[in-house]
């Protein structure tokens, strides 16, 4: 199986780990900005999922002269009118850890039942060639329920808030495997590496120009 090299454009260790393990078996080499030393801090401000996995992709990609796959991806509770959505990572601040967020949907949601307390995963991604053009996108979406406590030490983010109905736990406790399945960025993972594998058997998948 042919190698093909591929950014993750992420520094995010949980999520980089989880992309890995959905691409690696596809023939995918992955690094991601943590492996390497020159990356742009890419200023994230789109209103849409989608926008801001296109300008982390296309950007990354010119500058790091790669393929750049990108995503961006969040919660969002229909009690807070799809509320944090695109300010997930940053919802209690730009500082703010998972456990500050996490803090700050409970606040918010505190005293509804369980069947005002729906969400949604969300995650769009972007894979963008070493010329900046965007040559796939897919997207992915796992409804679930908030609960009233954080239950489970796996995932990150909202993981262990979030309940899978269907299986009476939430990410936190469900683990990785079950997460590869279910999950949004898992799905949108599915829907993209098709279009990236048909790429590279039309020869597509160019390598980056010599600098």
């Amino acid at each position: 199986m042919p190698v093909h090299d591929l950014v993750l454009g992420t520094t995010n260790v949980g999520k980089a780990r989880e992309l890995r393990e959905l691409l690696e078996p596809h023939g995918f080499r992955v690094r991601t900005l943590g492996d390497l030393s020159d990356y742009l801090d890419v200023v994230e401000d789109g209103a849409l999922f989608a926008d801001n996995a296109r300008l982390k992709a296309t950007q990354q990609a010119r500058h790091l002269n790669s393929w750049v796959m990108a995503d961006d991806s969040g919660i969002e509770i229909a009690a807070l009118a799809g509320r944090p959505g695109v300010l997930s990572a940053r919802y209690a601040g730009p500082q703010a850890t998972d456990a500050d967020n996490n803090a700050k949907v409970l606040a918010e949601l505190a005293g509804l039942p369980p069947e005002r307390r729906g969400a949604r995963y969300v995650c769009h991604i972007t894979v963008a060639d070493p010329t900046g053009a965007v040559r796939a996108e897919a997207s992915g979406e796992c409804r679930g329920r908030l609960r009233t406590a954080p239950t489970g030490a796996n995932g990150f983010g909202y993981d262990p808030l979030f309940e899978v109905i269907e299986y009476h736990r939430t990410f936190g406790e469900l683990g990785s495997h079950v997460k590869a399945a279910l999950s949004h960025r898992a799905r949108a993972v599915r829907g993209i590496v098709p279009q990236l594998i048909a790429m590279a058997e039309r020869g597509e998948w160019i390598a980056p120009a010599a600098v």
